[in-house]
């Protein structure tokens, strides 16, 4: 059974199928504290809403007959039973089914059995004071249909994005996007960057959600 904060159906706010309906179900617990983290409410057991199977969850996605799924917490890889669940989305080939995973997770073992999912992987930067919990393996073994998201608090986490895309040549080997912390970042300053680097293959992200709703406001 799984904890779940929230489920809802909306547009996808942000990474490569921005602007499309989806969806959401988020989970309960996460292994991080990020600084800026916008869905603290995910923590605790206190935010629990419902308890849910893995085949009640599906009924649910199914029912909404959105193709894309995304699911997201928290950190959804650590949820207890999560191989049933990624087992009925992944042989459901009418689904798009991303993971929101926030790359302290090795997702080797996942992508091994899973072959139809799709990883939306963050790599915590200096602002988040995360960096130490990032698991180094996954810059290694993305795909090309896989995503690496690098939220930005300030300049200093751009260049120490730009340092590991080009350590590891992620532009070349999956999507990756920049994607500034709401209102705490200069838009144009990121876009000079990019240009001054010529990143070609990075894209430049903004939260969809956040701008045609409130920026607090759940389940949207």
């Amino acid at each position: 059974m799984f904890n779940i904060i929230e489920k809802f159906l909306s547009i996808d706010g942000e990474g490569p199928t921005a602007g499309e309906l989806a969806t959401f179900i988020r989970f309960q617990g996460c292994n991080l504290r990020c600084s800026w983290c916008d869905t603290t409410y995910s923590f605790e057991k206190e935010g629990i809403k419902e308890v849910l199977s893995a085949k009640e969850i599906y009924k649910y996605i199914k029912k909404n007959n959105a193709i894309n799924v995304t699911l997201t917490g928290g950190e959804p890889l650590i949820q207890e039973g999560i191989d049933e669940l990624l087992g009925l989305l992944d042989k459901d080939e009418n689904l798009k089914v991303h993971i929101e995973t926030n790359g302290s997770v090795d997702i080797e073992p996942f992508k091994k059995k899973y072959k139809n999912i799709v990883y939306i992987l963050d790599y915590k930067l200096p602002s988040s004071k995360m960096t130490n919990k990032m698991n180094k393996n996954n810059l290694k073994i993305v795909e090309n249909k896989d995503v690496y998201k690098f939220v930005l608090g300030n300049m200093e986490d751009l260049k120490v994005a730009y340092g590991i895309i080009k350590e590891y040549d992620l532009d070349k080997r999956c999507l990756v996007y920049f994607s500034p912390v709401f209102g705490e970042v200069k838009l144009e300053d990121v876009i000079e960057f990019m240009k001054e680097k010529n990143l070609n293959r990075v894209r430049f992200q903004i939260q969809l959600h956040k701008i045609v709703w409130n920026k607090d406001t759940r389940g949207v």
